[in-house]
């Protein structure tokens, strides 16, 4: 997995690195939400309904879901008893508990395990994020920023409807059961625009990241952030998801997906809401630099 996470990396450096070179005048923050944009909107769903149109949705579907719901609510939970022990500001503690609460499935987390397991593996991510934690954070997390900051949240059925992968994913879990095969020539059109999303996904990860958040005087703040991100919620997806009956490389994939560092798009939503901007991006940064280190971990723990 070792090399794995290295070519990863090499991609992340690269839009981190961006940010300060700025190649032919493109600013990082303006080139990242073109990125994510294109691939959130056009190549995103394309690998969706590329992947669940085909992928097995049997029991072990739900069990990720179900897995990846309890990952997520026990580290909000978490981050709010941190954040209480603390005697954190309410913008502090809506950051941290977003931070704690929402794992990085799809940007970082699908890279990873489809270079670790292979192809089949992007299910498991996809059913991860689309099916559970994507949903909460639309709802249950729309509802903790509003809590703690300042701005009206839409409906949370008009936020979900907003999502394209979410359509893309109905779309596909409805074919896959309809039993409608893929026509070849469309097949190749979505492999094609699959194809882009891992190192676009990467490389707008690389450039979210802002390591000037960084200070002596947060990392206090940050620690429980790492712990809970990295190693209790990954620990009860363990235990989750061997009580559901997952197992081999199964429960190794979902495992991972629980591992991962702080979700990227937070940052958005604690700017929209008046959050503590910076601790989130904070978190993100030393989440993600310290994930290269636990994650090895978790993938020799539970699969050997």
């Amino acid at each position: 997995m070792i090399h794995v996470l290295i070519q990863m990396t090499v991609l992340i450096a690269f839009g981190a690195a961006w940010r300060f070179i700025t190649p032919l005048g493109l600013e990082g923050d303006a080139t990242r939400r073109s990125v994510t944009g294109v691939v959130y909107v056009l190549f995103l769903p394309a690998l969706v309904l590329s992947v669940l149109w085909t992928a097995p949705l049997g029991l072990d579907a739900v069990r990720t879901a179900a897995t990846a719901a309890v990952g997520v609510i026990c580290g909000m939970l978490l981050g709010w008893v941190a954040s209480r022990g603390m005697g954190l500001s309410r913008a502090a503690t809506g950051a941290m508990i977003l931070a704690c609460g929402y794992p990085n499935t799809t940007y970082l987390g699908l890279p990873v395990l489809e270079a670790t397991f292979g192809p089949w593996a992007r299910g498991v991510a996809i059913q991860y994020d689309l099916f559970a934690c994507t949903p909460l954070l639309l709802t249950v997390g729309i509802l903790i920023a509003q809590a703690h900051g300042e701005g009206q949240a839409e409906p949370p059925l008009k936020a979900l409807l907003k999502v394209p992968p979410l359509w893309a994913a109905v779309a596909a879990v409805g074919l896959n059961l309809g039993g409608v095969a893929c026509p070849e020539w469309l097949h190749g059109l979505l492999a094609l625009m699959a194809a882009g999303v891992v190192p676009l996904m990467l490389f707008s990860l690389g450039l979210g990241l802002t390591f000037e958040s960084l200070s002596a005087r947060r990392l206090p703040r940050l620690a429980p952030v790492v712990v809970i991100q990295l190693a209790l919620v990954p620990l009860v997806a363990w235990g989750v998801g061997t009580g559901l009956g997952l197992s081999g490389q199964m429960l190794t994939a979902v495992v991972l997906e629980g591992a991962m560092p702080s979700m990227v798009l937070g940052v958005v939503i604690c700017d929209r809401f008046r959050l503590d901007t910076g601790l989130y991006a904070a978190a993100v940064a030393l989440t993600t630099a310290l994930s290269l280190v636990s994650l090895p971990f978790w993938f020799r723990m539970v699969g050997g």
